[in-house]
């Protein structure tokens, strides 16, 4: 990754994982998906890194998917994947199971292809789930939101300090692979490389996102990148070399600085999402929570995973949900997920608290 200050450019070497095929046309989506995030060409010549004069985009309209279906074990993880193999974004879920085992889910979604409110796309989305659920499946209807309830669907809030104080513990549980890796993160500043730039060396396991992670933390800090270097070698270590300054276009000599940034990098390196497992009385609460960015985006997919683990783990969901909160100083997403252990025999808290963070981490 390589940038002059005006135009950037980034080659990535990717693979796809055995279990998935990947066509010609959804290379092609891959690829508008990638061009849609660039900034336009024609505004390249006066571009700054973060054009807050810039007019906003105006946000995407929200739908409401509401489905009624006969409960079983992975429903809620196969409707998750449809609504991404469909591009649908969930921003926010409500899932209630009612005493005749029927479940009623309310998904409040956004459409990337911003084609929803057509009639062809709406038939396309209900022809997509009724081939999955098509023997589970009483009803599914789509709607516009009204402003007043896409507010209210977005809007942050406080979290019960009950339920932030599982999520943040004040000691890290050591059952999560990543903190008994810990040893093996290192983040080191060098001012003396480049007569112009800070550089950032990262040594850490890969995991899912870990790109997305230190770029949205740079990005939090309001870091330019000038170039790039990443690389997996074998055993799934990675080597990240950074070259950065700060948005007056200097290197980052404040040890203060160089000191937090390092500490926050370790951190979102070691935990970029918080996984906790509590007792509520006779229930069962699985905790997920992960940071938004100060653009307001939160990490995808993480609902499709948790759902996906669950299901491996031949868990049933009684009940969901997806909100946004202020937990200090920073606005997390967090997914209250309660777990219907009524079926079967049940399993440990930590296989389950295990099996759902890997998946998150892409180590199942």
């Amino acid at each position: 990754m390589s940038t002059d200050g005006k135009w950037c450019y980034i080659v990535f070497w990717v693979v796809t994982k055995s279990s998935e095929k990947w066509g010609p046309s959804r290379w092609e989506l891959l690829k508008k998906r990638m061009k849609d995030a660039c900034p336009s060409c024609y505004s390249a010549s006066g571009i700054s890194y973060y054009c807050s004069e810039l007019q906003s985009p105006k946000p995407p309209d929200v739908f409401l998917l509401k489905l009624c279906c006969y409960d079983r074990i992975g429903l809620l993880h196969d409707v998750t994947g449809i609504l991404c193999k469909l591009e649908l974004i969930i921003k926010k879920v409500k899932v209630s199971t009612t005493p005749d085992g029927r479940v009623i889910d309310l998904f409040f979604i956004t459409d990337t292809r911003e084609l929803l409110h057509t009639r062809d796309r709406q038939e396309e989305t209900y022809k997509a789930i009724g081939e999955v659920l098509w023997d589970s499946l009483i009803s599914c209807d789509i709607e516009m939101v009204g402003s007043q309830l896409t507010a209210c669907s977005q809007a942050s809030s406080f979290l019960p300090s009950v339920i932030t104080k599982d999520i943040f513990p004040l000691e890290i549980s050591n059952e999560l692979p990543s903190v008994s890796m810990a040893s093996s993160i290192s983040v080191r500043m060098d001012n003396s490389f480049s007569p112009f730039h800070t550089v950032v060396e990262i040594v850490c396991q890969d995991h899912k996102g870990l790109l997305y992670d230190i770029m949205r933390t740079l990005k939090d800090y309001n870091i330019q990148i000038s170039y790039g270097r990443f690389s997996v070698l074998q055993g799934g270590k990675c080597e990240i070399d950074l070259f950065i300054m700060q948005a007056d276009g200097k290197k980052m000599v404040d040890p203060n600085k160089q000191n937090a940034l390092s500490s926050r990098l370790r951190m979102e390196l070691l935990q970029p999402l918080r996984v906790a497992l509590v007792s509520r009385g006779p229930d069962t609460e699985l905790l997920v929570a992960n940071p938004v960015e100060l653009s307001g985006k939160g990490r995808p997919l993480v609902f499709h995973d948790i759902t996906r683990a669950l299901k491996m783990l031949d868990t049933c969901i009684f009940s969901a949900e997806i909100g946004r909160h202020m937990i200090g100083d920073r606005e997390w997403e967090v997914y209250r997920v309660r777990l219907d252990e009524g079926n079967g025999f049940p399993i440990p808290q930590a296989k389950i608290t295990r099996g759902v963070w890997n998946m998150l981490m892409g180590w199942e």
